[in-house]
């Protein structure tokens, strides 16, 4: 069966489709391409901004790592535009990204993260989610990586980034795309209705503080059990044996 292509939609105006003609700045997004790099040093920073380019994430990274995808790069044996594709359809992606939102906002994350801009307009949203539906998570990514923007934007080399994020004769330019959550309200309120308590208490920065599902008194009694028994074995068995 012949794919579905993307349907066509009109792109509204936005930062990144005008030339630049603003001068570079510390402001400015820092480019990790594999075209200059000189020291090992500079790999680690290029994978370290392609995670946080894709996830969106700065503490977690390392449950994330694609090891053996790390090493094919290193070595020169895939590019970046094959490397980002790897991490975009790995499990944890699938998992914490894909799983957690419904197509439409997963197509506007994806588009952020891979492509660099947020989406055009709603009737975009549409058009991807089609292909999402229709050829799957792989078929998805590899659309959006052989795009035509893609390819003009970072080619095979460059790892994407937020582009054009400071605008010219403005205080202040665009939000960052990593202010989002990683999921929905819908997902939030699927959560609740499973027994995730995020109303009554606050969310913490540990995992042992995020809120757990209720547990059963059964439950409640086993686990005291268990524990009474080990404090038996530890104190009082010493004491009365000779």
């Amino acid at each position: 069966m012949m794919p579905i292509p993307v349907l066509d939609y009109n792109p509204t105006s936005q930062n990144i489709r005008v030339s630049a003609l603003d001068i570079g700045n510390e402001e400015s997004p820092k480019i990790y391409s594999t075209n200059n790099l000189l020291q090992s040093q500079e790999m680690d920073a290029l994978i370290y901004a392609a995670y946080r380019q894709i996830f969106n994430e700065q503490q977690t990274i390392t449950y994330h790592r694609q090891r053996f995808l790390e090493s094919q790069l290193r070595s020169n044996q895939i590019t970046v535009l094959e490397f980002i594709r790897g991490l975009t359809t790995a499990d944890s992606f699938r998992r914490y990204v894909y799983d957690c939102n419904n197509n439409y906002r997963f197509v506007q994350l994806c588009i952020q993260r891979i492509l660099g801009r947020d989406i055009y307009n709603q009737a975009e949203a549409r058009s991807w989610s089609i292909v999402l539906a229709t050829q799957g998570l792989t078929g998805f990514i590899d659309a959006l990586l052989g795009s035509e923007e893609y390819l003009e934007a970072f080619g095979d080399d460059i790892v994407p980034y937020q582009r054009r994020r400071i605008l010219p004769q403005r205080e202040t330019g665009e939000w960052p795309f990593a202010r989002m959550a990683r999921y929905g309200s819908d997902h939030l309120e699927q959560l609740i209705e499973l027994g995730h308590d995020y109303v009554s208490k606050p969310r913490g920065l540990y995992w042992w503080e995020f809120p757990k599902a209720p547990t059963s008194p059964l439950a409640y009694v086993t686990a005291s059990l268990v524990a009474f028994s080990v404090l038996y074995l530890i104190v009082v068995v010493p004491i009365v044996s000779p």
